[in-house]
């Protein structure tokens, strides 16, 4: 008993520093303040049965956030009868960037005071709206700032796929960013022949 004690208060002594990050990824992943406090439960729970495989001396955040995204991803695929899929196609490297390069700004506003301007719940339904991929890559390695080698660890993946998936992922939010930032006046669209 004494050894189950001891394990019990390793693993909260390693858990209990990462449950706010925990949980604003299980909502950022949910959208829904109730699911994404049924997957951290979740999580914890699948992660103290497993703890006696975790082997000390490694990444115990990127262990527990793999359980965190395979429960993400499992219950995900309860729900949904069908996945949603983003075309890789439609998103080129650099979108919003390229864009704020081609246009001119009402009172040379600079593009990085944009594109703070952007961040909170624009970001926030960007991120909402680009498919479960792409969101759960942005997360974990543009919020949790987790490494590339991490991130495949976590999703079981190849670390190019990482890169590349990661690559899409940022450009379909700028692509989402960007039109955003048209239809609320942040930016003038300029045409073809330099008139707004």
């Amino acid at each position: 008993m004494v050894e189950t004690n001891s394990q019990h208060d390793k693993f909260i002594k390693l858990t209990e520093p990462l449950l706010d990050s925990l949980y604003s990824t299980a909502y950022r992943m949910t959208n829904d303040k109730l699911d994404a406090e049924d997957l951290v439960q979740e999580t914890f729970l699948k992660a103290f049965r497993a703890f006696e495989r975790f082997q000390e001396g490694t990444n115990f955040k990127a262990w527990i956030f793999k359980i965190l995204v395979n429960a993400g991803i499992s219950n995900y695929r309860k729900k949904a009868i069908r996945p949603q899929v983003s075309s890789y196609e439609e998103f080129e490297e650099y979108y919003l960037y390229a864009k704020l390069e081609r246009n001119k700004f009402e009172n040379t506003v600079n593009k990085f005071d944009v594109l703070d301007e952007l961040f909170g719940d624009d970001v926030k339904g960007a991120l909402e709206s680009v498919s479960e991929h792409f969101r759960e890559i942005i997360i974990l390695a543009d919020i949790e700032e987790f490494s590339y080698k991490e991130i495949a660890e976590i999703l079981d993946i190849p670390i190019g796929t990482v890169m590349s998936r990661l690559s899409r992922a940022r450009s379909a939010m700028q692509k989402i960013l960007w039109d955003y930032a048209i239809k609320n006046g942040y930016v003038r669209s300029i045409d073809k022949n330099g008139t707004k």
